[in-house]
Parts: structure tokens; C-alpha cells; sequence
């Protein structure tokens, strides 16, 4: 076979060494100067402070009328309250078919469930036994005679009802009247006699007792307008002095939001700060609403603070639908645990009730601050 030639590769010529190119000296890169940050503090505005919610409960009205009561099947509201053995005892106003009006009781565990009701009223009087004539009836609240709008007060182991009592004349009048602690609590209901306190000729409402001796005496806040008025007793027999005088004018508060001040609602409760008062006034702006101010201790006489605002004002419809709309009415107040529960008429017609942490409440109204007001919303 014939040999394969042998292929030789090509020799290329070494390449010439690359001449290096001259390099271009660049312009220096100015960096720019960094300012230094100056830091501004600028003050921030305080955080404030949760004010106190005074909640309206998911459950009002808590005290509605009853059709099968003939004496209460119209309107139940006003509740007076205390608290005693573990147990909110309200007794409230009510007017029925006859257009009297009767007090009846019911009873909370909890402060704003209902769980005893009796079913006959715990308390009537009747002054004015004819139906007065048209000029000289006094309605109030949808009755044309009774005992209206009870305030109780526990002292020294009787509990005492301050009420408004229509005289014969029609006139509306202060009345008081006391019972035993054990017989309230075992529901016997053996009031004493009926003392009519006020000056015959004269409307008045509103009086209340203090839940303790002030200087060793039983102390009666019968005015708030225009100014604090407290009535010092030894005793309340009322033989010496039958009547107590008392000058009452429904004037506004100076820089307040009262137009016209009503009259005082629930028993004065006693704080750290002074005595806790709630009270009716009324304004263009808010209706017929509840206001709260703390009096000094050992003189009541002295307002310590007062509410810029109301407390409680009628927004919500058990509050402006009924007898008379736009009201709402306080004659108790109690305190359970840390809270304070009042209790309140709505538009004259039904039985409610509010609550509110009462240190909150209290601190809020040293401080001027308004306690706010919300509406629970019962859950479905």
C-alpha cells in the first residue's frame, strides 16, 4: 500500500507585541460635600388621654311597662336605687290605666339585668282624691296625681324615700317617708307615716338626704340653683320645724352648658374627691340632660368640679320616643365593684340604666374633661 503523506502544519509568523496605548489622565471626580443633617426636635403633642365612656347598657330599657298590670301599664321610669346584701333594689315610678301614679320594686344582681319584679305596687298616696280641674292640674310626666319620682337614701339602718307628692291644690310637694331596712329586704312594706316638707302653696321637687350625718347632723340638699342650698337637722320628725324653706330658680351656669338647671337627681354618693351629684338641666343643644359635680365633704355647700358637658343626653330612640321625648331623668345612682351604674328615665316612658368605671368618671371631672358617652349595641 502507499504510504499516507504526512501533512506538516503551517508555522505562523509570532504576532507583534501590542503597543500599549498612552492612558488619558482623567479630570479628578469632585465629590459632592455632604452636608451635616441637623436634627429639629419638634415636640409632639401629648397623647391623650382615654376619657371615661359612660355606656348605655345593650339591655335598655331595662324596666318597661307590663299590659297585665292595670297600675303600671302605661309608663315605668325614674328608678330610685340602693344596694344592699348584694342586690341593686330599684323602686321606680309607674302609671297605669288610672293615670295615677304608684311606685313599684325590681331587683339586679348585676346592675342592669332585671331578675325580681314584684307584681303589685310597694307604695301609693293619694292627696289629691278628686281630679283637679283643667287650670289647676299639675302633670308631670303623663300623671295627674300620686307619688312621683323617688329618691333613696340608707342611713343608720333606715331607708329613707324623699318623693314628690301632688296636694290637694295640685301643687306639687316634697315628702318623705322611711322603712326598715329588714322589712324592705324581707318585702314588707311597712313605710311610716307620710311627712309632707315643703311649704304648703309652693311647687317643689327634687330634694334629696345625704347617706350620712354632715357635723353630726342629718344634711337635706333641697336647691342647686342658683345656688347650693343644704338644710342641717337634728332629727327628721319634723314636729319643731314641719317645713323646710327653700328657694329654688331654674337660671343657666355661667360659661356652662346649662341653659336652665332642674333640679338634683339620686342620693349624693361620697368619693376621695367630695360628694358625687347628679342633676337635670336643660339646654338647646342637648335636651333635657344629666350633668354631674362633686361638692366638698364637710361643705357641701362648696362645688369642687362641675361637667363641662352633659353625662347622659337623649340620642338613642328609648330616649326620644314615648311620653315625652328628649328626656332623660336620673333618681339613682349605685356603685357595684369599680363601676358606677345610674339609673335614669327615657322619654318618660321606660326604666335604663348606664355605666362607667368610676375612678375614670371622677378623675375626668377633675380635670374638666367630658365623660364620654357611648351606646352599647346588644349582639344578635
Amino acid at each position: 500500500m502507499p504510504e499516507k503523506k504526512k501533512t506538516v502544519k503551517k508555522q505562523l509568523p509570532p504576532r507583534a507585541p501590542a503597543k500599549k496605548r498612552p492612558l488619558k489622565k482623567s479630570a479628578p471626580v469632585k465629590r459632592p460635600v455632604r452636608k451635616k443633617k441637623i436634627a429639629l426636635r419638634i415636640p409632639r403633642p401629648p397623647k391623650k388621654k382615654k376619657t371615661a365612656r359612660l355606656e348605655k347598657s345593650e339591655y335598655n330599657p331595662i324596666i318597661s311597662p307590663l299590659g297585665e298590670h292595670a297600675w303600671e301599664s302605661g309608663q315605668t321610669f325614674n328608678p330610685a336605687a340602693v344596694r344592699m346584701d348584694g342586690k341593686v333594689h330599684l323602686v321606680y315610678r309607674s302609671i297605669g290605666d288610672d293615670g295615677i301614679s304608684r311606685f313599684g320594686y325590681a331587683a339586679s344582681y348585676d346592675g342592669e339585668h332585671v331578675h325580681e319584679r314584684h307584681p303589685h305596687p310597694v307604695f301609693s298616696l293619694l292627696l289629691n282624691t278628686k281630679e283637679p280641674q283643667p287650670h289647676r292640674i299639675y302633670t308631670s310626666g303623663g300623671s295627674w296625681g300620686g307619688a312621683e319620682d323617688p329618691r333613696l337614701t340608707l342611713l343608720d339602718g333606715t331607708l329613707y324615700m324623699f318623693f314628690t307628692a301632688i296636694d290637694e291644690g295640685g301643687f306639687p310637694r316634697v315628702a318623705m317617708t322611711s322603712i326598715a331596712k329588714d322589712d324592705f329586704l324581707s318585702k314588707k312594706w311597712d313605710w311610716a307615716a307620710t311627712k309632707i316638707i315643703s311649704p304648703p302653696g309652693e311647687a317643689h321637687k327634687n330634694w334629696v338626704l345625704f347617706p350620712e350625718k354632715i357635723n353630726g347632723k342629718y344634711a337635706v340638699l333641697h336647691s342647686i340653683s342658683p345656688e347650693i342650698s343644704v338644710e342641717y337637722l337634728d332629727n327628721l320628725d319634723f314636729q319643731d320645724t314641719p317645713h323646710l324653706k327653700s328657694f329654688f330658680k331654674p337660671a343657666g351656669i355661667s360659661g356652662g352648658w346649662e341653659k336652665s338647671v332642674r333640679g338634683i337627681g339620686p342620693s349624693p354618693i361620697r368619693t376621695k374627691y367630695g360628694w358625687l351629684v347628679l342633676y337635670h338641666a336643660s339646654s338647646d343643644d342637648h335636651g333635657y340632660a344629666i350633668g354631674a359635680m362633686l361638692l366638698d365633704i364637710d361643705q357641701p355647700e362648696k362645688i369642687i368640679a362641675r361637667s363641662k358637658e352633659p353625662v347622659i343626653e337623649p340620642k338613642v330612640w328609648y330616649e326620644n320616643y314615648g311620653w315625652k321625648g328628649g328626656i332623660v331623668y336620673s333618681c339613682g345612682a349605685a356603685v357595684i365593684g369599680s363601676n358606677l351604674f345610674v339609673y335614669y328615665g327615657g322619654a318618660d316612658s321606660v326604666g335604663c340604666v348606664a355605666k362607667v368605671n368610676l375612678e375614670d368618671f371622677l378623675n375626668d371631672l377633675m380635670d374638666a374633661r367630658k365623660p364620654k358617652l357611648a351606646t352599647a349595641m346588644r349582639k344578635k
